[in-house]
């Protein structure tokens, strides 16, 4: 029997991968740090306060952090799916362990929902952001960044090269990511309103591509689509990946670099209070009007 399409991925072993990333997370959080940073940034511009928040697949406690009393959040409750991830966010605040695609949480209970780096390994992301949106009372904020279509395209295709060098086939070997326009249509269709969503690039560089896998088990991103080889993947593809990734990309130092594009959503839970759009035909002045100076001769 086929898995059901909208299982792509196998949360026990995202999960798993995050439980094993746990124990040495300390050498490996510096993506979350940075990508926690520059989410909380986006507080600093609502002058408003979030007395309830909630940090949504929270790993060792990034936002907390990055907050430090910034941004106008009063307590932030941290929810991840894996335990020891959550035991480790614990010195930071209040947590709790949950599934993102389940969310243990009364509906207009919350003030704001922020999620870092998490959300692209949810399966129903218009559930996930649908529970978080009813979870959210109304003109609450939701503010998200998670990781995106160009995310490691170097490794991506360096892989798929090398399997279908060696195998003559190739398999899933990377998750699905999303797009800057799928995450806007995602949060529209989801019941959010005033979405937003832009993307930044951020390039890591790195001594060799096994680094680059290295550093990859370490954060607990490593490959959970449900239908990957249930194998150990074959050594042999590994390093004719990192051969055919130096060839290709090494720069004259000798370093590799590794992308990751990082999508961030911001909406809002809808209310009546929030500027909605004049519908069409009801604007008092012609566009020749507006195109017309003191200046212009016909």
């Amino acid at each position: 029997m086929p898995p059901d399409s909208m299982t792509v991925f196998d949360r026990r072993i995202v999960r798993l991968h995050r439980e094993r990333a746990a124990a040495g997370w300390d050498g490996f959080d510096f993506l979350m740090r940075e990508t926690a940073e520059r989410l909380v940034d986006r507080l600093d511009d609502i002058t408003r306060s979030f007395p309830l928040a909630l940090d949504l697949g929270c790993h060792g406690g990034e936002i907390a952090q990055a907050l430090n009393g910034r941004g106008g959040i009063v307590t932030l409750i941290q929810a991840d799916l894996s335990p020891s991830m959550a035991c480790r966010a614990a010195d930071h605040g209040p947590v709790l362990v949950c599934d993102e695609e389940t969310l243990p949480v009364a509906p207009a209970s919350l003030d704001a929902v922020l999620s870092n780096l998490s959300l692209h390994w949810v399966n129903d992301l218009p559930g996930a952001l649908t529970q978080a949106r009813r979870a959210l009372r109304p003109d609450g904020l939701f503010l998200a960044s998670l990781l995106g279509g160009a995310t490691l395209g170097e490794l991506r295709t360096c892989l798929a090269d090398a399997e279908i060098e060696i195998t003559g086939g190739l398999s899933p070997r990377a998750s699905p990511l999303a797009d800057v326009r799928d995450a806007g249509d995602l949060l529209a269709r989801a019941g959010f309103a005033l979405p937003t969503v832009d993307a930044d690039v951020i390039t890591v560089s790195y001594e060799s591509p096994i680094r680059l896998f290295q550093d990859l088990r370490g954060m607990g991103e490593s490959n959970a689509v449900l239908t990957r080889r249930k194998t150990m993947s074959r050594r042999d593809i590994l390093f004719r990946a990192a051969e055919l990734y130096m060839e290709r990309h090494a720069g004259p130092d000798g370093r590799v670099p590794a992308t990751f594009e990082v999508i961030t959503m911001t909406a809002w839970a809808p209310d009546a209070s929030q500027p909605k759009p004049l519908p069409p035909g009801s604007g008092r002045a012609s566009l020749a009007q507006a195109l017309t100076t003191p200046d212009t001769h016909h």
